[in-house]
């Protein structure tokens, strides 16, 4: 189905995009990917040239663009198979935190650092025994005078170890009840005594996105770093879920119609008894289930984007969008590399690596039963 969510600018800036990420990404993703890291340099390249926040105001560094900006971006990256590439996390998830909550002076302090990418953002929300349960978290930021002293642990942490600045979800009030009551989003900057990156986490997929555990010990902040108000924590980050949960689905949405079509083009390409296996009635069937369900997602997730963009309140939608959209992604890569045979299981293949980089898709950002679980309290049940 022809799409028609873009204008014109739209598809120009597509196109700039996919150049940059073909100068200054592709080539060199492999070798991050051994590294373990995507080099603070390119950040910088990208803030260059307009592509981080550009959804900002002019006088914070952006261009006051719309949502679907970001959403090129993420549609491009997941083309190029970047996968360590968190550029999606800083501009859509995170450094929304600090234009939607932050103080002027908090805006005028970060914003334009976030978009020229002398500042990486990260948050730091799970720890070793609070995945997606935020209200269970034990790391404390306890007032004291004109500063908060951080206490705890956070694990998982993508851009951990080269972020210049983490949004820590902490306790400012440990004995709350309800305990998210008690929750706050305090900015902590790198470099603040106290505050230790710990080692780089091995994943199976995504290598080139570093991931790593954060500590805070003793970590002294001053109170002007809290983000909004103490205690509303828990409120802040429902109120942006609706936006990560969206920006997972486009990405995974771009992801599984790429690999459907370098599978397409395999089974035309490869032969067996004679013949392509795409003629097999059975491979035929199989492409078609899967074209099909993909179909589906993209009617449904460029359905949401608008409706995100006209400000409507779409939790319940883009939380069904999570969890469908990356099985089924999950689904298609299974089955796509199957295909493949033994060529499937070669990393040079992009649908070897798309297998890796895939399967955190379901876990991240959510669950896919903590999505359904969200699901069933908004339908009421």
């Amino acid at each position: 189905m022809e799409r028609t969510l873009f204008r014109e600018e739209h598809e120009i800036f597509r196109n700039a995009f996919r150049r940059f990420l073909e100068k200054e990404v592709i080539p060199y993703h492999d070798q991050w990917e051994k590294e373990g890291k995507v080099p603070k340099e390119v950040w910088k390249k990208a803030g260059e040239q307009g592509f981080l926040c550009p959804w900002l105001e002019e006088k914070y560094g952006g261009s006051g663009a719309d949502f679907l900006y970001s959403v090129v971006m993420i549609e491009e990256m997941a083309r190029a198979h970047a996968s360590g590439f968190a550029l999606s996390l800083h501009n859509d998830i995170v450094v929304p935190y600090i234009h939607s909550f932050g103080t002027e002076e908090q805006k005028q302090r970060w914003l334009p650092g976030c978009a020229s990418g002398d500042i990486i953002t990260a948050i730091a929300m799970t720890e070793p025994h609070a995945g997606s349960d935020l209200q269970a978290i034990k790391t404390t930021a306890i007032r004291d005078g004109d500063h908060y002293i951080i206490n705890g642990s956070k694990t998982f942490i993508s851009n951990g170890l080269i972020c210049d600045l983490v949004i820590v979800a902490a306790k400012t009030n440990p004995k709350a009840d309800p305990p998210y009551t008690g929750v706050s989003l305090i900015v902590v900057e790198d470099g603040t005594p106290g505050f230790v990156k710990g080692k780089k986490l091995e994943k199976i997929g995504m290598k080139a996105q570093d991931t790593a555990e954060l500590f805070f010990e003793d970590c002294r902040v001053p109170v002007e770093n809290l983000l909004g108000q103490e205690g509303m924590g828990f409120y802040y980050l429902m109120q942006k879920l609706q936006q990560e949960r969206l920006v997972v689905a486009v990405g995974a949405q771009r992801a599984a119609e790429l690999i459907l079509e370098e599978t397409i083009k395999y089974t035309q390409e490869r032969t067996a008894f004679g013949r392509p296996i795409s003629k097999f009635q059975y491979i035929q069937f199989k492409l078609v289930e899967m074209a099909t369900e993909i179909e589906i997602g993209r009617t449904f997730v460029d359905r949401l984007i608008q409706e995100h963009m006209a400000g409507k309140n779409v939790v319940k939608e883009t939380s069904m969008a999570k969890w469908w959209v990356t099985e089924m992604l999950k689904r298609t890569v299974d089955q796509c590399l199957q295909f493949h045979g033994g060529y499937g299981y070669m990393l040079e293949y992009p649908v070897a690596k798309a297998y890796l980089d895939t399967r955190v898709q379901t876990i991240f950002a959510g669950t896919t039963e903590i999505m359904k679980y969200i699901i069933a309290k908004q339908m009421g049940l």
